[in-house]
């Protein structure tokens, strides 16, 4: 499905990651997975081999380039959808433990039995992020979330940095037109703060990783329900 292992290899290294043969094997068997599942429930419009190499599993795991996640730490994935970035990172750092959420019952489905697949553990959590959210079992309870959306990052803080205990990141990877500044004062209201922001390229498409730290607890009163949310962004 993918690209031989040589030449995926070597598109891995273009941005200094190391690619072994058992991660490539996981990696071809999640892809040949991902555009056959493709077929009945809708997951990603991307299904050529050399852009899924690219635009799911490298980009995924450039966050392990940009970012310093120490050893078993604990990711929660907001609206993961096909599982990314937080499948691929667990195929590079095994290490890692990762929780999944989604809203939509049929992508959780899909990724359960993607993980059986490939042999990764994982939690796989059906519900909406605002919900788990206020429940005492998640939230605050990780090293770090992730979200790879559309929506701004006003918006997506909202709905991520309550996962995230005092002292972990929210990680969020964004394309290159909006300014992260502009949310500033969400996140504070949160109880983030912006601590970087890594620009780089993928194949010619600038895109930037976030990392938003955890200073103070986020208050009870958030995340709002998704139409308030919606409504008016903090």
């Amino acid at each position: 499905m993918l690209p031989n292992f040589e030449l995926s290899c070597a598109e891995f290294e273009k941005y200094s990651l190391e690619l072994t043969q058992e991660k490539y094997d996981n990696f071809d068997k999640y892809a040949e997975f991902l555009v056959d599942y493709n077929k009945n429930v809708n997951l990603t419009a991307i299904t050529e081999p050399d852009e899924i190499l690219i635009k799911h599993f490298i980009d995924s795991s450039l966050i392990l380039k940009y970012i310093d996640i120490p050893q078993n730490s604990s990711i929660i994935d907001v609206g993961t959808g096909a599982g990314f970035p937080s499948v691929p990172l667990k195929i590079m750092r095994p290490d890692l433990n990762i929780t999944l959420l989604d809203s939509l019952a049929k992508r959780i489905t899909f990724l359960e039995k993607l993980c059986a697949l490939i042999d990764i553990e994982a939690d796989c959590i059906h519900g909406r992020a605002e919900d788990i959210a206020k429940m005492s079992e998640y939230r605050e309870k990780f090293d770090f979330s992730c979200a790879r959306a559309v929506a701004n990052l006003s918006v997506l803080s909202e709905y991520c940095i309550p996962f995230v205990k005092v002292g972990g990141s929210f990680i969020s990877m964004k394309g290159p037109s909006e300014n992260p500044e502009n949310s500033g004062n969400a996140i504070s209201i949160l109880g983030g703060e912006i601590d970087i922001i890594h620009s780089y390229t993928l194949e010619n498409d600038a895109r930037n990783i976030i990392r938003i730290k955890k200073i103070s607890q986020t208050p009870t009163k958030y995340p709002r329900n998704s139409s308030q949310i919606k409504k008016k962004s903090l």
